[in-house]
């Protein structure tokens, strides 16, 4: 019977930095530390990727393997940048009147901003019993599956756009760690295209996405490996493959479950001993003799009844141990069952918090850009305010100045100016009539509206 395999694909999340998820990566019966990848929102933290995907740290180049981009991971994301942003980014700064508005390097703004600048999917078919016995030719052989698992995801997410891709054979599993950049286009505000992992990557979509990389994957390896295997069932929950290996306590309890049963062999032969000491039991009743006195009483000696004591003894003994390892074995089959039920029950629930935390999260960053641009606005508009009020005064000057010129010292200079200001539109009719009225006061409308509001309301309370 061929065997099942487990099959998954974990998008990279803020969630993992935790203590528990480190853990549980750490006790992966994959026997690889791929659930730990983490949200790369920082230049520092693409480096930190850089190191662990092409192994910096250490000789074991030859286990590793790029099969998309070049052996450096940040200058590869850096290049998606300039090829997808870069006209975007010149289109958006030619629309600019502001020099500070205008953007100098993509990459380094959303460095700087709280979104992810780039995100890392990790891909793992086959868990480590499966790998635990396989050659290194076997094993290589994953190269071509996960080039075309490149290739499907090219397919599948067109808007995901892979800067590097690195498969690991140091480890017991092989899986391949993928970085690349979510794009998200026709933009109304900033740049028409934009970095955009919460939009691309939408609970629906994801769910989507892996299910369709999942079945495009067994196909591949059915292709390569020339088998007919099937993937194991997914289970409800954190749109991964679930196994009752996977629990920790299961693996304590699975260990002690061994001990008992090396008691339980070693009972076994002590039954063989009783078997033989049966038999010595039997001999010695058959050798009895009745007493010369009544046929009924037999004749044992003492050294005959130590045995017989000796033997009860070794009855009891061996009995409870047998019982008490049965009893272990049926409670490890219930355990087995209700702990799996339990987990099962617990990943969904996880599941369902992550997500409401991811949106809470995703709202909490709206809400803080939508604070930080009204802060912006209301700083513009303060700003205008102080021009209109410049402008206000320096208007209300000017017009004093016609009313003056014209209305007392008979300036027909200033005359004709103002007739040529009215003529071309400049003056209005209010303009026009206080510089060449002498008994009109020198307001300008608003002002005007405000004096005759104050003396409605002035009136109304009478």
């Amino acid at each position: 019977m061929e065997q099942e395999l487990a099959y998954s694909f974990h998008l990279g999340s803020d969630k993992n930095k935790s203590k528990l998820a480190k853990k549980v990566a750490k006790e992966n019966v994959s026997g690889t530390t791929s659930l730990a990848n983490n949200a790369i929102q920082t230049a520092k933290d693409l480096s930190d990727v850089n190191k662990h995907n092409l192994r910096d740290y250490d000789n074991q180049t030859e286990l590793i393997r790029t099969i998309y981009g070049t052996s450096d991971i940040v200058n590869d994301v850096k290049q998606v940048y300039l090829d997808e942003f870069e006209q975007a980014r010149l289109e958006y700064n030619n629309k600019q009147t502001r020099e500070d508005r205008k953007i100098e390097d993509y990459f380094k703004k959303v460095c700087e901003s709280q979104n992810d600048i780039a995100c890392e999917i990790i891909i793992e078919l086959g868990d480590m019993d499966f790998w635990n016995d396989k050659s290194d030719r076997y094993r290589f052989k994953m190269v071509d599956v996960y080039n075309e698992q490149i290739k499907d995801l090219n397919k599948i997410v067109p808007n995901f756009k892979i800067a590097n891709a690195t498969i690991h054979f140091d480890e017991t599993s092989p899986h391949m760690h993928v970085v690349g950049v979510p794009i998200i286009e026709n933009c109304t505000r900033g740049m028409k295209k934009q970095v955009g992992k919460s939009k691309l990557f939408t609970k629906t979509i994801l769910t989507e996405i892996q299910d369709k990389m999942r079945n495009a994957c067994i196909k591949s390896y059915n292709k390569f490996y020339e088998v007919n295997t099937r993937l194991k069932e997914k289970q409800k929950g954190r749109n991964q493959d679930i196994n009752v290996k996977d629990m920790g306590d299961y693996r304590k309890i699975k260990k002690q479950l061994k001990q008992k049963e090396q008691k339980l062999e070693k009972a076994n032969n002590q039954t063989k001993i009783l078997d033989n000491s049966s038999n010595n039991i039997n001999e010695i009743l058959n050798s009895l003799k009745p007493t010369k006195l009544n046929k009924n009483n037999m004749v044992i000696s003492n050294e005959d009844v130590q045995k017989i004591k000796n033997y009860t003894e070794d009855v009891k003994d061996i009995t409870k141990t047998v019982r008490n390892v049965n009893d272990l074995n049926m409670a490890i089959k219930d355990f087995e069952h209700s702990a799996f039920e339990i987990e099962k029950e617990n990943r969904s629930l996880k599941y369902e918090i992550e997500l409401k935390d991811n949106e809470i999260g995703s709202l909490k960053k709206e809400l803080s850009t939508k604070d930080k641009i009204i802060g912006k606005l209301q700083t513009e508009k303060e700003k205008l305010k102080q021009e209109l009020q410049k402008f206000k005064g320096f208007w209300h000057n000017i017009m004093s100045h016609f009313h003056k010129r014209i209305c007392y010292d008979k300036d027909n200079n200033y005359k004709i100016v103002s007739d040529d200001l009215y003529k071309n539109g400049i003056f209005d009719n209010n303009d026009n009539e206080i510089a060449n009225n002498i008994y009109r006061r020198v307001t300008i409308p608003d002002e005007k509206k405000q004096t005759k509001n104050k003396k409605k309301n002035n009136d109304t309370r009478f």
